[in-house]
């Protein structure tokens, strides 16, 4: 199974301060079934668990950073144990997946139903698609837009900069942190701009220039499972592969 997934999305893709790849677990176990998240949180492992799943499948990698020791002292150490204790492993597609072809960023542009979708960043270098570029089917409206994003990826609200007087119809994007793209969605020459992140002192300075849209991190790279599980499943039609019910987005719109 890890090979259908490094076809789709190689190792080589991801970025150098990533850990993509197997996280716990040995590669020859056989696998009784696959849960897919975009998280690994102790809640994941125990709903893998009950589910007879001795595989998760995440977007996000649970050891990101260097574990000096394992000892249960955060939700990282306790995954890594409960996972261990319960023969689960656990692997992740990250920025591999990011900049595949056909991965994050191509389906966020699928659920807002862009066309004609090319690379942000000019020619498309080592396979890299970071960030795309696409049109919507007709002009909209900024807040007709706005509410297609809020109505598409389920968000209550969503953070934007004053809202463009003129009609939105060429869209850049970019997945998850991707603020550092937004000086290539205007050279793009974009009506608008998608991401999950942005700081504030970025959305200064581009009033009528562009529409930024920043609809949240866990938001616009939900739909991450819906991938992994076409990769799977077109391959290993027979293996039970479930998407996490388990909604591990740490931040809370009150």
């Amino acid at each position: 199974m890890m090979d259908a997934l490094e076809r789709f999305a190689p190792l080589p893709l991801q970025e150098s301060y990533d850990n993509a790849g197997l996280q716990v677990g040995l590669t020859e176990a056989e696998i009784s079934g696959v849960l897919l998240c975009l998280d690994v949180t102790e809640a994941i492992v125990d709903e893998a668990v009950g589910k007879g799943c001795n595989l998760i499948v995440a977007h996000h990698p649970l050891i990101f950073r260097k574990l000096a020791h394992i000892g249960g002292g955060n939700y990282v150490e306790r995954a890594v144990m409960k996972a261990i204790k319960n023969d689960v492993a656990i692997v992740a597609a990250h920025t591999n997946l990011d900049n595949a072809e056909g991965g994050v960023n191509f389906k966020m542009a699928e659920k807002i139903g862009l066309q004609g979708l090319s690379s942000l960043q000019g020619p498309v270098v080592d396979g890299k698609w970071s960030g795309i570029v696409g049109e919507l089917p007709e002009p909209m409206a900024a807040e007709t837009f706005i509410n297609l994003l809020k109505r598409q990826f389920g968000v209550a609200s969503l953070r934007a900069n004053e809202l463009l007087e003129r009609p939105i119809r060429r869209v850049a994007l970019c997945g998850g942190s991707g603020s550092f793209m937004l000086g290539d969605a205007i050279r793009a020459k974009a009506d608008a701009f998608v991401t999950g992140e942005m700081s504030y002192h970025e959305f200064f300075g581009h009033e009528q220039q562009i529409q930024i849209c920043v609809i949240g991190h866990y938001e616009s790279e939900q739909f991450t499972t819906e991938i992994l599980r076409d990769i799977i499943v077109k391959e290993y039609p027979e293996l039970p592969v479930t998407i996490a019910e388990t909604c591990t987005n740490p931040i809370l719109y009150l």
